[in-house]
């Protein structure tokens, strides 16, 4: 299995997962001209793509979803999301209902906590048994994720904010309110006790996504994951491999 990370954060998210001669995208959050020319700067043709999976139909996860009516690309979602979800040519449009069969990957879908109709995560299994865990914007991690995402070996996970750059920027109240709800996004720490968790050193690959760009740092998301891991004998570099986008 490879995973490419071809955007990330607020101005749109797109995930690239390939085994077997076969790709899926999880999220086509940037205009489709874009997400073409970084498909084929990783080597994908964009027409070769079996599958999109939407996680949930904020813009900064579907704006390009015009690539899938220009080549024809099924797109799955959840029926909640789907009331959000315009322009998708009828015939492309499946309702994800369960676990299912996507092209030659076995893909769980699980809930997660955000202010949408019915967003999700995905465990994603290929033909040889690697697995890769994808859980974006949610604002808790619960016991019914850890169980879903357990056993992978990626694990790619928003690490959103640090709460005390949250608390003095100049984001309204109200924004600053939802950012921290349970429906909201995760900080660095709850990344990294979710990650304590997950993480059994068995040289898994970790992504931290989605920061922001005004109340987080790289180095910062990054340092907290690792202290967490740390905790448990772990160590960057010698029991899994950590990278921040």
């Amino acid at each position: 299995m490879k995973v490419d990370i071809l955007a990330s954060g607020s101005g749109g998210n797109v995930i690239a997962v390939r085994s077997s001669g076969n790709t899926i995208l999880v999220d086509v959050g940037i205009a489709k001209t874009k997400i073409e020319k970084r498909l084929l700067e990783v080597g994908i043709i964009p027409g070769s793509i079996d599958a999109i999976l939407i996680t949930h139909a904020h813009s900064d996860h579907v704006k390009g979803l015009p690539l899938a009516n220009k080549y024809h690309i099924p797109v799955f979602a959840t029926e909640g999301e789907w009331k959000s979800i315009k322009g998708v040519s009828e015939e492309l449009q499946n309702i994800i209902v369960g676990n299912m069969l996507v092209s030659v990957f076995d893909v769980t879908p699980f809930k997660v906590h955000h202010d949408a109709f019915e967003p999700i995560g995905y465990s994603i299994v290929d033909k040889v048994g690697d697995k890769v865990s994808i859980c974006l914007d949610t604002g808790k991690v619960d016991s019914e994720m850890i169980e879903t995402m357990k056993y992978s070996n990626f694990f790619i996970i928003e690490s959103n904010h640090e709460p005390a750059m949250l608390e003095h920027c100049n984001y309204p109240n109200s924004v600053k309110a939802r950012i921290l709800s349970d429906i909201g996004h995760l900080s660095n720490k709850q990344t990294g006790d979710a990650l304590a968790k997950l993480v059994k050193g068995m040289g898994e690959k970790i992504y931290l996504t989605h920061l922001s760009s005004s109340n987080n740092m790289p180095e910062l998301a990054k340092l907290t994951t690792i202290r967490a891991l740390n905790k448990k004998g772990l160590k960057a570099g010698t029991h899994y491999e950590i990278e921040v986008f």
